[in-house]
């Protein structure tokens, strides 16, 4: 592939939730496929988020998936564990890009040129695609999580601070997976 296409897009997924991880993808689309669909992954169904994900994966010169992980979310804040994961991202991309394009108003710190761009998850498709790889991963992890702490609801609201999800907190505590630095979870700490 010629080295001016080796552009990624970037975005994250769950900085709002009380629960679980960041994570982040990177993704190089190859515009010898272009994919239909592609939108910012919040506007999508979890239906054609699942399909756009297949073909993703299959189409795209290179993706990666990363995470921060609560902890890290804990010690450095959202910002910066999204901004880690984010690095994580590109850094495991099969193939280093030229150019990275951020989805937001700050990069994180990379070893190529990066741009922010806002709203890039409704204009620029391979942060598109970015955002629907890294809203899937999450929303999955969530389930997981659902089956090892039942009774919270993270397979429903994955993890957001729904009535539900603080209803939860307070009568059945904090788990490992809450982020102890959010105010609900803290406050159920105090």
């Amino acid at each position: 592939m010629n080295d001016e296409f080796l552009i990624a897009g970037v975005d994250e997924a769950g900085r709002g939730p009380l629960a679980g991880p960041v994570m982040a993808a990177a993704v190089i689309l190859d515009p010898a496929r272009p994919i239909a669909g592609l939108a910012d992954s919040k506007k999508l169904s979890e239906r054609q988020r699942d399909a756009l994900e297949g073909e993703i994966k299959e189409k795209a010169w290179a993706w990666a998936v990363a995470r921060a992980e609560v902890e890290e979310i804990d010690t450095l804040n959202i910002l910066w564990a999204s901004m880690l994961a984010m690095r994580r991202a590109v850094l495991a991309l099969s193939a280093a890009p030229v150019l990275v394009l951020v989805d937001g108003n700050r990069c994180p710190e990379l070893p190529c040129r990066a741009e922010a761009v806002i709203k890039g998850d409704q204009t620029v498709p391979a942060i598109s695609a970015a955002s629907i790889l890294a809203k899937v991963a999450r929303d999955r992890e969530l389930i997981v999580l659902e089956t090892r702490y039942p009774g919270y609801g993270f397979a429903k609201h994955k993890g957001y601070p729904t009535k539900d999800h603080v209803t939860a907190l307070e009568q059945l505590g904090v788990t490992p997976v809450h982020r102890r630095s959010f105010g609900p979870v803290r406050r159920v700490l105090e």
